[in-house]
């Protein structure tokens, strides 16, 4: 069973290593002091072994299945075909030999289909994040972020030549609005626009599963910067293949693509591939490559790697996803009804044993996200994880720093290829935990753990 493999790599990689090396190099003792301390209160971070197709899958980055149903491997194997002299690598930069005719073709249709000028490809959605926020500010002006925008915009933060980096507080337009005054009112230079802002967000935020009040974001900086010296930056990593026609996006969704100067999209998520691209114009594309130094100093994507991007892309543009993107919209509505149903869902929110804020007014969005983040009770999180795991569920806990203090959860993503049985499944076994932790609190069962903890603790210590 998963669940054994899991627990038994788990426990090994948190047995304490320091006393190993104490005869070592003072390198390692060092390296392995922090390591231990990690260790010491189960917060390591290990490589997991891979699952198999008999776990239900609630947290995997494959929504709409292209991997798993092997559709883009079909279609990556075609692009293959078609070009079988191909070479493995690109050999260079994208601004020496790397700057081959199939990733030109393959960046323009990317921009045909999403209505832009260009796009720029990168390795990741990271490099990406990383080499606009880091190449296209330049000195004297501003980086004004959600508070919640993504780990790799925060690299591009500390590698940036921008004076001011401000964040504002989660999805709020008001908030936004302060920060943009009190920069107008301090600084002549943004108010003259000889000096720019970039704000930074999120169209789906991957922690929460909420979406970014787009049309209000941009009417704030259209007000308050009307010469256009401030310009959004929005991230729609989790928004591609699942919102809008044929999954253009959210920008896409609201009509947005001509007020919006750069855009985010990854192919590691709904694509079911690798590599990030950025959607943008000329004037962006020469800044990266002028600029961003993660870029222009890295070889440039790969023959395969560009070739399974546009294999997903053919899906989405044939509007062969359009099923697996409605599965989607089907599995979560169904998920939140379900919950909500259930008995112990109103005890567990009296208790504040658990509680999902997207439920508020769920009914009435046009659309759901495939993230829904299930808060728990702070120091619970894993004990959850523990019921869902020895039911052959997988959802991981997420805690501080990778959320807000205070704020633990289990994060569920939901698939494609979630069936109906799978997510009922999943509704039983959380309030079947809710159910043991209420009996515990009420005295009613001895111990003061909840069964799925106890054993998994019972076979750590065999381990």
């Amino acid at each position: 069973m998963y669940a054994d493999l899991l627990i038994k790599t788990w426990t090994e990689e948190n047995h304490p290593r320091g006393p190993t090396v104490k005869e070592g190099p003072a390198f390692y003792r060092n390296l392995e002091r922090v390591l231990d301390a990690r260790r010491q209160d189960q917060s390591l971070l290990g490589l997991k072994p891979r699952w198999g197709d008999d776990v239900a899958d609630f947290s995997t980055c494959d929504i709409l299945s292209l991997s798993r149903s092997g559709r883009v491997r079909d279609g990556f194997l075609a692009e293959l075909a078609k070009h079988p002299d191909f070479h493995l690598g690109a050999a260079g930069s994208r601004l020496q030999f790397g700057n081959y005719e199939y990733l030109n073709q393959v960046e323009k249709e990317i921009a045909e289909f999403h209505g832009v000028e260009t796009v720029y490809m990168t390795t990741s959605g990271f490099a990406a994040n990383v080499s606009v926020l880091s190449g296209v500010p330049l000195p004297g002006d501003a980086i004004v972020y959600d508070e919640l925008v993504h780990a790799s915009s925060h690299e591009g933060f500390h590698l940036s030549l921008a004076e001011h980096k401000i964040p504002f507080r989660h999805n709020d337009p008001d908030a936004l609005r302060d920060v943009l005054l009190g920069l107008k009112n301090s600084q002549p230079d943004f108010q003259k626009g000889t000096r720019s802002i970039l704000v930074c967000l999120e169209s789906v935020y991957s922690m929460d599963g909420d979406v970014c009040p787009l049309r209000e974001f941009v009417q704030v900086v259209k007000d308050e910067f009307p010469l256009g010296n401030a310009q959004l930056v929005v991230d729609e990593a989790h928004s591609l293949g699942i919102i809008g026609d044929r999954g253009r996006g959210l920008v896409s969704a609201l009509g947005l693509e001509k007020e919006i100067a750069i855009r985010i999209h990854v192919a590691s998520k709904s694509l079911g591939s690798v590599g990030g691209m950025v959607l943008c114009n000329n004037t962006v594309r020469y800044m990266l490559l002028n600029h961003a130094r993660c870029v222009t100093f890295s070889a440039a994507p790969s023959f395969p790697m560009v070739a399974s991007i546009r294999a997903g892309y053919h899906l989405l543009i044939s509007g062969e996803t359009q099923e697996a993107q409605q599965c989607i919209q089907r599995n979560v509505k169904h998920f939140l009804r379900t919950i909500t149903a259930n008995p112990a869902w109103d005890a567990a929110e009296e208790e504040g044993l658990l509680k999902i804020p997207l439920l508020e007014d769920w009914e009435e969005r046009p659309f759901q996200t495939h993230i829904v983040p299930l808060y728990t009770r702070p120091g619970t999180e894993n004990y959850l994880f523990y019921q869902l795991l020895l039911n052959n569920l997988n959802a991981y806990p997420m805690a501080f720093p990778v959320v807000p203090k205070g704020e633990p959860r289990l994060r569920l993503v939901f698939h494609a290829h979630n069936t109906l049985d799978q997510i009922e499944t999943l509704v039983t076994t959380i309030c079947d935990w809710v159910q043991d932790m209420l009996h515990i609190e009420n005295g009613e069962e001895k111990g003061a753990l909840p069964s799925a903890a106890r054993l998994v603790y019972t076979m750590q210590s065999g381990f």
